[in-house]
């Protein structure tokens, strides 16, 4: 562990960054250490081991460092309660084995593999070689992972048939020839330099081989294995996971009423909005596929790319000086499509540490070459500008005044998703989706979010529908329930919603942090909004939110209403 003489909680903080650096490269490379480039990170149960200990250790030094002088500060007191809650979090999901059964559609070992090349730089014959020299150390990588799952079956600790499934064809699809008649790895060496040309090919063979074994293991042995086992985790598996995901202890048939409480709301706001584009549609639904055949929409995935890059670059223009004070290298986000073979969410990635990687959203096009304007407005603030790209790339840029650690390991995912979906209601509050068109789809996102909520607890928790609900009344939630309920209360087409719900059941308790952690950012500004009363400055207030690094939810609304 790295060693400063008396530390207070931010230093032993950032002590922990650098040991956990060490640990996983795949980090080290999200925050642009140079020295992680060719190593990868091990996840066999002797590698989960080491990061627990180095948990303990660390939690051992942050209570001697909370009773040091100076440790009373705000800045010390926020990181150290953070850190706290974090570490100890995640130790009980450590405890509890879950790693020993992590198979997904995404979060994986394995996907970590795969998507660190994704963001990795690739400007210089350098770089290419420390690609070449991670890609001989996939095999040794993925050998750890399925060592664990081995141990998981020998426990039975069981992941579920549905996400294992998938994922044997997500690595059939990573190992299988593409249109270029080249696998993942393989097509991704190909812009190398001639001059590695040989090594990298050589490697990215290696890599792919690695993959398919896992596939043919996965197919062959853990799926059999493992059937008949459940797809949902119950209560007790529920409440670590969403203690994890969300940084609280939370009342999880309290938080299963508020989202069907927002499910009614959204509906009444949904329909009204539908009259306006189809009247008289039988549900807002319909007038959504309306919109996928006449509404708005921009062909070609070149051209969606640009018009997302434009789509974020006029909402920095709009809300700089207004709503945010934003710095210049937060100004720059940059629009990317995804690799294929992923979940079918959009997703965002962080600048490194000195925005020689700029923030990075990233749309899967599942295939697809036309995208409607409606489905992609509302998403792009959530990922991009005034969503995650400006509080993560905030972060980064405050990090200075807070820790390594607040700026990045210690994110909670419920804070940074809260904020997102808060920063889609804003734009709404502020009059950015100015039609009915945009705002139906605004909406739309609104009630994924809210139908997260209900069938992410109701389904691990096989929980009864209410009496009041137009769906299934009085009965209990099972997976095909939530997958008929969300695809009908969706735009989404039917992969996306398979894709959804998978991932529900691979990493419980994460989705529903979108809709509480907007409850939590709307608590907090509701607070500080009656503390101030007329002196409220929505301008200085976001900012100060934005720099105080992350939280988990219940000492988030704390911090929110102090500001």
């Amino acid at each position: 562990m790295s060693e400063t003489k008396n530390p207070l909680p931010r230093e032993v903080a950032d002590a922990y960054v650098d040991d956990l650096i060490a640990l996983d490269p795949v980090l080290g490379t999200y925050l642009g250490v140079k020295e992680s480039a060719g190593r990868l990170p091990d996840p066999s149960p002797a590698g989960q081991k080491a990061l627990a200990e180095l948990a303990r250790a660390t939690l051992a030094r942050l209570g001697e460092a909370e009773r040091r002088p100076g440790a009373d500060t705000d800045s010390e007191r926020r990181c150290a309660r953070l850190l706290r809650e974090r570490l100890t979090a995640e130790l009980a999901v450590h405890d509890a084995e879950e790693g020993l059964r992590a198979v997904g559609n995404m979060h994986t070992a394995a996907h970590a593999v795969r998507q660190v090349f994704s963001i990795a730089p690739t400007g210089t014959d350098e770089d290419w070689a420390a690609i070449a020299e991670r890609l001989r150390a996939v095999p040794t990588a993925l050998a750890g992972y399925r060592e664990s799952l081995a141990l998981g079956l020998e426990r039975k600790l069981y992941a579920g048939p549905r996400p294992t499934a998938t994922f044997v064809d997500q690595l059939t699809e990573w190992s299988t020839p593409d249109e270029h008649g080249r696998p993942w790895f393989e097509d991704f060496v190909s812009a190398g330099p001639d001059s590695l040309r040989d090594e990298l090919d050589t490697a990215a063979r290696t890599a792919t081989r690695a993959l398919a074994e896992l596939r043919d293991w996965m197919r062959d042995v853990y799926a059999p294995t493992i059937q008949g086992a459940p797809n949902t985790v119950g209560r007790e598996r529920y409440a670590r996971w969403a203690r994890y995901f969300n940084g609280t202890d939370l009342d999880l048939d309290e938080a299963y009423a508020y989202g069907w409480a927002e499910y009614h709301r959204l509906l009444a706001e949904m329909r009204t909005e539908a009259e306006k584009i189809l009247p008289g549609a039988e549900t807002p639904w319909v007038a959504l596929a309306h919109l996928d055949e006449h509404g708005r929409h921009i062909e070609g995935v070149d051209e969606v790319q640009a018009w997302l890059q434009g789509l974020m670059d006029q909402a920095i223009d709009a809300l700089d000086g207004t709503h945010f004070e934003l710095a210049d290298p937060v100004r720059k986000v940059e629009s990317r499509i995804a690799p294929p073979g992923g979940a079918a969410a959009p997703y965002y990635t962080a600048p490194s540490s000195d925005f020689s990687r700029p923030g990075q959203t990233w749309l899967p096009t599942m295939g697809q070459t036309r995208f409607p304007v409606y489905d992609l407005v509302s998403t792009w603030y959530h990922e991009g500008v005034p969503g995650h790209h400006l509080q993560l790339a905030q972060w980064v840029h405050v990090v200075e005044d807070l820790s390594r650690y607040q700026a990045t390991v210690g994110i909670v995912s419920a804070n940074c998703e809260g904020w997102a979906l808060y920063a889609e209601r804003l734009m709404d509050e502020l009059g950015f989706l100015a039609d009915a068109e945009q705002r139906l789809g605004y909406l739309d996102a609104q009630m994924m979010r809210a139908a997260r909520v209900i069938v992410d607890i109701g389904m691990h928790l096989e929980l009864e529908i209410p009496a009041d609900s137009p769906f299934h009344p009085g009965e209990h939630w099972t997976p095909e329930l939530a997958e008929e309920f969300f695809g009908a209360h969706s735009s989404r087409p039917a992969d996306f919603v398979e894709s959804e719900l998978t991932r529900y059941l691979s990493i419980p308790g994460q989705a529903i942090g979108y809709k509480l952690g907007e409850r939590a950012w709307l608590q907090g500004r509701a607070n500080a909004q009656r503390r101030h009363g007329a002196g409220f400055d929505a301008k200085a207030w976001h900012m100060a939110a934005l720099s105080q690094g992350s939280l988990g939810l219940d000492d988030l609304v704390d911090e929110l209403s102090r500001l």
